[in-house]
């Protein structure tokens, strides 16, 4: 009878707030990350056409925003975890609408990269990484759940933007299809981060998961659920930095793969429509690793799972090394590194939490995405002289696959440590 009424009560207890302000807060990832990240590369073209600058120069001007976005992460985390998100998340809503209105109107060179460094700036605040924080302040048991909706809803930016974006060119030209992206933009993120974000469960009466606050003197001798380590903690801990190694290992791999993935099958004779189709399907495949991974991810040791796919993603790039030639070979590895790849994005942010505890989440996961953001840096200029100097892909990408092992040894290491 008691176990019943237990049922009864759970079924009759309203809807937990935090899964509420989650899916507001992942619409609004689609649409930051669709605007701020992925409409780029729908711009260059008519960029360059209009105002004659150089695609090295357009791209340079992104790789800016990627580097400022790295540089803020950190002081970022230390403002969410003494703060909260949510005059963060507002006040980065209204900054990018502003950007990307003053994009629209750009004459300059220098003025652009200055934009796009403001953008950059912005997107620390807006992106994946406060998310992240709003999670593992929010989650605890059902963390991996929370971190897999909010990823499923992100994967599904690009495929909504970029096309978008394309059409809005095709209307109102591209200045003009900047401003209905600033539009969309401040309609859709600034009354969701100014009206619906809290800062923790308890602000509304509730505990992690939504539970009820201990009463009474279960609430005296109750133990905390989750360590916390503060932020000069777990960055003197070779933990940290062995596990931030395998993700940049990891990061390396993902940013190269997406710049060569389509001049390497062209090279090796498939069309570039077929190229593009399969670079095309990594976001579906990085959608189907993401719906698989909550149940997996609540059975497993997050650490295990992480190396097992480190490892998958270096078997992918294994096969497309050994049989590149072949469609068969291809659709192998993007299913592969694609899948793994989308559950490695919900398993670091998790790893973070359930390492380290929600109380300074903000702070190390800012410290963690530096080490990425040189990853991320450096993959770009690194893939080039590899394939100019050393002639040809599968140089890179048998080199990939060994930094990848090394990546995996890192995380073996971690484990063992833990």
């Amino acid at each position: 009878m008691g176990e019943h009424s237990k049922r009864w009560n759970w079924v009759r207890r309203p809807l937990y707030y935090g899964w509420s302000m989650l899916v507001a807060v992942s619409i609004a990832q689609v649409v930051s990350w669709g605007i701020l990240y992925y409409a780029f590369s729908a711009f260059v073209a008519p960029m360059q056409s209009a105002l004659g600058w150089s695609s090295i120069e357009l791209t340079g001007a992104y790789s800016l925003m990627l580097l400022c976005a790295g540089l803020a992460a950190v002081p970022v985390g230390r403002w969410l975890d003494r703060h909260g998100p949510r005059l963060l998340m507002t006040l980065g809503s209204i900054l990018a609408t502003l950007l990307v209105v003053a994009w629209s109107q750009v004459q300059q060179l220098s003025t652009f990269y200055l934009i796009m460094a403001g953008i950059g700036l912005v997107s620390a605040a807006l992106l994946y990484e406060p998310a992240f924080a709003i999670v593992a302040v929010w989650f605890y048991r059902l963390r991996p759940r929370a971190l897999a909706l909010l990823t499923f809803f992100g994967a599904f930016a690009s495929f909504i933007f970029i096309p978008l974006s394309a059409w809005l060119i095709s209307q109102l030209g591209w200045r003009g299809a900047l401003v209905g992206l600033a539009t969309i933009l401040a309609l859709v993120t600034i009354p969701i981060h100014a009206l619906l974000l809290r800062r923790r469960p308890q602000d509304v009466g509730l505990l992690p998961d939504g539970e009820p606050p201990l009463q009474g003197e279960r609430a005296t001798h109750a133990q905390p659920r989750e360590r916390s380590l503060t932020t000069a903690s777990a960055l003197r801990e070779p933990r940290f930095w062995l596990i931030s190694a395998a993700f940049a290992a990891s990061t390396f791999a993902g940013v190269t793969m997406t710049i060569s993935l389509i001049p390497y099958l062209s090279t090796h004779g498939h069309t570039t429509s077929f190229a593009a189709t399969i670079a095309g399907l990594f976001g579906l495949m990085s959608l189907v690793g993401r719906l698989a991974s909550a149940p997996i991810a609540e059975r497993v040791s997050r650490l295990k799972l992480t190396l097992g796919l480190i490892l998958v993603q270096g078997t992918g790039l294994a096969v497309l090394a050994v049989a590149g030639t072949s469609p068969i070979g291809a659709l192998i590895y993007i299913a592969l590194f694609g899948a793994s790849s989308g559950i490695l994005t919900i398993m670091r942010a998790a790893l973070l939490a359930e390492q380290y505890g929600p109380a300074h989440y903000g702070a190390i996961n800012g410290a963690q995405n530096l080490v990425l953001t040189g990853a991320r840096t450096v993959a770009p200029v690194g893939a080039g002289v590899v394939v100019s100097a050393l002639g040809g892909y599968e140089i890179l990408l048998w080199g990939l696959v060994g930094l990848l092992i090394l990546g995996a040894a890192s995380m073996t290491i971690s484990y063992r440590r833990a």
